[in-house]
C-alpha cells in the first residue's frame, strides 16, 4: 500500500473520492478535518449549517469518523486551536503544506489541498499567513506576511464546497476553487443559491437521496422541475449534471454544472430539504 501523507492539520488518503481520483496519478489531496458547525464549543465553522439544514447529514458523521470518538475528540480539538490561537494554527498550516510540497514531489504528483472538508471557512478573509522564502531566494530565510494560504502557495491547487453563496461574489484566488452547495431546507436560502449560481456562473452541488436518482438525473429525470439530455431545470436555471462522485476533484469540473452527488451515512434519512429526492 502506497504510504500517505499525514500532518498536525491536513492528511491524504481518508476520503474515498479523492483516493478515486488521485488514481489517475496527476494529483494527490489533502484534506483539513474540523469539528463541523458548533461542535467544538468554541465557535461556529459552519455558519450556513442551520439554514441549510446540513448538519444531521454531515459527512463528519460517516466513514471512520462515525465510528471512532477518537477521531471525533483530535477533531475538536483541531478546532479549539484554530479559535484559541489563529496565528499558530496558520502557522502549523503553512508547515504542513509545505511537508505536502516536498512530499508530493518526491512522489512526482502536483499537491491539491481542500480546507474545509468538515467546516464551511471563508479562508480568503482575515486569515493571514507568513511562510519563509525558498531557499536560494536574495532573502532567504526572511518570512513573508501574505495575505492569505492561497498566495502563500501559489504552486498548490486548493479547492472547497460552500454554502456561504456571498464567497461566490469575490474575486478569488486563481488557485482557489469552489463549488456551492444546494438545499431546500430553507425556501429563501435555495433561490439565494440559484440565483448566486445564475450570476456568477458558479458550479452547484446537489445531494440526491440515491445513486439511482442521481444516476438518473444524469441522463433524465426531475430532480427541481422538468429535465431532459442531462440538464436539470428550475424556474431560474438550466443546467447539464455530471458525476460528482467520480472523483473530489471539483477544479477540473466544467464551468456552468450541477454537480450531482448521493448521500451517504446519515444523510440517507436527511429530511431536512439538504438531500433531494
Amino acid at each position: 500500500m502506497a504510504k500517505l501523507f499525514k500532518s498536525k492539520t491536513i492528511r491524504s488518503g481518508g476520503n474515498a473520492k479523492t483516493i478515486k481520483g488521485d488514481k489517475f496519478g496527476e494529483y494527490e489531496t489533502a484534506i483539513m478535518y474540523l469539528a463541523p458547525a458548533k461542535q467544538a464549543l468554541m465557535g461556529n465553522v459552519c455558519p450556513m449549517a442551520e439554514t441549510a439544514g446540513c448538519e444531521m447529514g454531515c459527512l463528519s458523521k460517516a466513514g471512520r469518523a462515525g465510528m471512532f470518538s477518537s477521531i471525533v475528540e483530535a477533531r475538536i480539538a483541531k478546532t479549539q486551536r484554530y479559535f484559541s490561537n489563529r496565528a499558530a494554527f496558520m502557522a502549523d498550516l503553512v508547515k504542513d503544506i509545505e511537508a505536502f510540497v516536498r512530499y508530493c514531489n518526491r512522489k512526482g504528483v502536483k499537491p491539491a489541498v481542500r480546507l474545509n472538508g468538515t467546516s464551511d471557512i471563508q479562508w480568503e478573509v482575515a486569515h493571514p499567513c507568513q511562510r519563509d522564502a525558498p531557499k536560494g531566494h536574495f532573502s532567504y530565510p526572511v518570512a513573508y506576511l501574505h495575505a492569505s494560504i492561497f498566495e502563500a502557495f501559489p504552486e498548490v491547487q486548493f479547492y472547497d464546497y460552500t454554502k456561504v453563496y456571498k464567497r461566490a461574489y469575490r474575486k478569488l484566488p486563481a488557485n482557489y476553487s469552489l463549488t456551492l452547495s444546494y438545499s431546500e431546507a430553507s425556501p429563501a436560502y435555495a433561490a439565494a443559491v440559484i440565483k448566486t449560481a445564475c450570476e456568477t456562473g458558479i458550479n452547484m452541488a446537489v445531494v440526491y437521496r440515491s445513486k439511482a436518482i442521481r444516476d438518473n438525473m444524469l441522463s433524465s429525470g426531475d430532480a427541481f422541475g422538468d429535465a431532459s439530455n442531462g440538464v436539470v431545470s428550475t424556474t431560474r436555471v438550466i443546467r447539464p449534471v455530471i458525476d460528482g462522485d467520480e472523483t473530489d476533484m471539483r477544479f477540473t469540473d466544467p464551468q456552468g454544472v450541477i454537480v450531482g452527488l448521493y448521500a451517504k451515512g446519515p444523510a440517507k434519512k436527511d429530511t431536512s430539504g439538504f438531500v433531494i429526492d
